[in-house]
């Protein structure tokens, strides 16, 4: 017959041979923190996006397990494109950042991410995400430009560009399709246009700072006015380009006394017999709101356009406001203008 004494002697025998529990903790051993959301720099300059590891070192595999992972994320967060991946020694960057991005790693708990030749493209919003053994941290922040936008519509007239043509018209203007926030800046420093325009997540809008009756009514506030977003191929709008600053010379051609005045081809020969190119839209206004650049005389540029930059608003030139003041699109074999022209530096 079994006892109570045997019966309770054996149940302490099992308990000694079970392993003893282990508690999970719902903590994260491992955080990261951008210090800063936002990173402001120029086209052709250098960008640090901060990424710092915050982990129990204790608990942190660490080592040659610990993957560093930037993507961009696209303009509606649909998707996410590579930039870098880094696991220990193995180091990999993808498209166009391959050989101008790498990691700080000043410390072991440094994962910032470097720029070198900042190009127009790389506006948005990067994550940096790090995996250490099953504890997985994210955060994001945004690099930025200075720069400028402006309204585009080709020779063809207001409201002829789907989102495809759009970004195509940008940058063949040496700028890119516009995003949100630059255009809200834009118009928090009074840019008042009444045309709808794409930006870069497939929405059309445009900025009003005096509300009126054809762009949204009198009885509106001020404000950016917004369609929506729109089917990127049968829609049909303008656009709102950005552009920033550029390594060059950007210049009215001048030869002396004789103010020339060439037909479009012969603006273009100027140019090319001066050593440079005839210059692109968001060139001038590059050079007219971030160099300040005033010049009274009309002159074509690349796309067939006439215009001029007026940053000294004066009577016979543009006499309200500073403005690239627009002429059209004029017969190209009419010898009326003088031509801008544009010189890269290497």
């Amino acid at each position: 017959m079994i006892t109570l004494i045997s019966i309770a002697l054996l149940s302490l025998s099992l308990a000694d041979s079970w392993p003893s529990p282990v508690y999970v903790s719902d903590e994260p051993h491992l955080t990261v923190v951008a210090s800063q959301p936002k990173v402001i720099t120029f086209r052709g300059g250098n960008a640090t996006l901060p990424c710092r590891l915050d982990r129990d070192i204790e608990d942190a595999f660490g080592g040659s397990t610990m993957r560093i992972k930037w993507t961009k994320l696209s303009p509606d967060f649909s998707k996410e494109i590579d930039v870098l991946v880094s696991m220990g020694f193995h180091k990999k960057m993808y498209n166009g950042y391959n050989g101008r991005v790498h990691l700080q790693e000043s410390d072991e708990n440094d994962a910032s991410l470097v720029f070198t030749e900042v190009r127009l493209e790389d506006v948005g919003k990067y994550k940096c995400e790090v995996i250490d053994g099953m504890d997985d941290a994210t955060d994001v922040v945004s690099l930025e430009l200075t720069g400028v936008v402006f309204p585009y519509s080709p020779r063809l007239g207001r409201y002829n560009l789907n989102y495809h043509d759009a970004e195509a018209a940008c940058l063949e203007q040496d700028s890119v399709v516009a995003n949100f926030d630059q255009l809200y800046e834009a118009w928090k420093g009074g840019f008042d246009w009444c045309n709808a325009g794409w930006l870069n997540d497939g929405s059309v809008q445009y900025p009003i700072t005096t509300p009126r009756g054809p762009c949204g009514g009198n009885n509106t506030v001020p404000g950016l006015r917004n369609y929506g977003l729109r089917d990127k191929t049968k829609s049909r709008y303008d656009v709102f380009c950005f552009t920033s600053n550029f390594k060059g010379r950007f210049y009215y051609l001048n030869n002396g006394f004789n103010m020339t005045k060439f037909t479009y081809d012969e603006a273009a020969q100027a140019c090319e017999n001066d050593g440079s190119q005839i210059a692109k839209v968001g060139q001038m206004f590059a050079a007219w709101k971030l160099l300040g650049f005033d010049r009274c005389d009309a002159g074509w540029l690349a796309d067939g356009s006439v215009r001029y930059p007026i940053s000294n608003p004066r009577r016979r030139c543009s006499p309200t406001e500073a403005a690239v003041r627009f002429i059209g699109f004029p017969d190209k074999k009419h010898k009326l203008f003088g031509v801008y022209c544009f010189q890269a530096f290497d």
